[in-house]
């Protein structure tokens, strides 16, 4: 048990959940897997949890987790002394998710567009030639082809994604202010040392995002007020939780190893033989 560990969930098979509770300090190796519990459900966590003596429980100073209530609750119950800290990775996948809704959205209406062009030009006997934009892109390829462009900040753009934005963001004002709003809070996250000066450009992003008008923007906002103390707990020593991804990846590539899971107890076995 080490004072700083990570709390996630992940499927070995057949989509059946298992919370794994990770130790940060051991990178990976030895000793990194505190306990491995069958489902996610907080209250049979918390009884396997609670096995653990007070005293090695009472070490634990922080613990990295997602915005889901019941890893809270776990880690709430389960380790007394404690600050939670939510993962800045997954408040910005909010934000991104929220923003390729909206591009989405715009795709959907770009190939509803385009289908009753082709119906109307075939009731008229004519052929049918989509309109080009500057790029050579179609409006339904422009949008379609956007998608990765949004996920990454402007100056790691290449030349052709640029050119594409720029059209993009000239046909689609709306997509280019969210953009923007998760730029921005990319930024913050990047940028900002301080918990109160963290406190202080959250609450000037939500502003802006109110203002925006978005509805799944506006959605992130509300998650984020309600969770805004372990939010910014992660400006104190800028944890993430990192280590559990990866840890899931390294888990992943061993079921791979060996062509899946015929079964769970002996995997279980494994992993506990190599990383317990």
């Amino acid at each position: 048990m080490g004072e700083n560990i990570s709390i996630d969930e992940t499927a070995f098979s057949n989509g059946d959940l298992y919370t794994i509770i990770t130790n940060k300090n051991a990178q990976g190796n030895k000793g990194a897997i505190i306990a491995m519990i069958k489902g996610t459900k907080a209250e049979t966590v918390i009884k396997i949890l609670l096995k653990i003596p007070l005293k090695l429980r009472k070490k634990v100073k922080e613990v990295t987790l997602d915005m889901a209530g019941n890893m809270g609750l776990i880690v709430k119950k389960s380790f007394p002394q404690a600050s939670q800290v939510i993962d800045r990775f997954h408040v910005q996948k909010l934000a991104l998710d929220a923003l390729q809704e909206i591009r989405i959205k715009h795709r959907w209406e770009a190939l509803d567009m385009e289908n009753d062009a082709i119906e109307k030009a075939r009731k008229n006997s004519l052929k049918y030639s989509p309109e080009l934009l500057p790029n050579g892109d179609t409006l339904k390829q422009l949008l379609a082809r956007s998608r990765y462009l949004l996920y990454k900040s402007n100056s790691k753009w290449t030349e052709n994604q640029t050119e594409r934005a720029k059209i993009l963001f000239e046909k689609y004002p709306d997509i280019e202010k969210a953009y923007k709003l998760c730029q921005n809070l990319s930024w913050i996250y990047n940028q900002t040392e301080d918990k109160t000066a963290a406190l202080i450009r959250l609450a000037k992003w939500d502003e802006k995002v109110r203002q925006a008008k978005f509805k799944s923007f506006n959605s992130i906002s509300r998650t984020m007020s309600i969770h805004y103390k372990n939010i910014l707990n992660y400006f104190d020593n800028r944890s993430t939780n990192a280590s559990a991804e990866s840890f899931n990846a390294k888990i992943k590539a061993f079921r791979a190893q060996f062509r899946g899971v015929r079964s769970i107890e002996f995997f279980l076995f494994r992993l506990t033989n190599i990383y317990a």
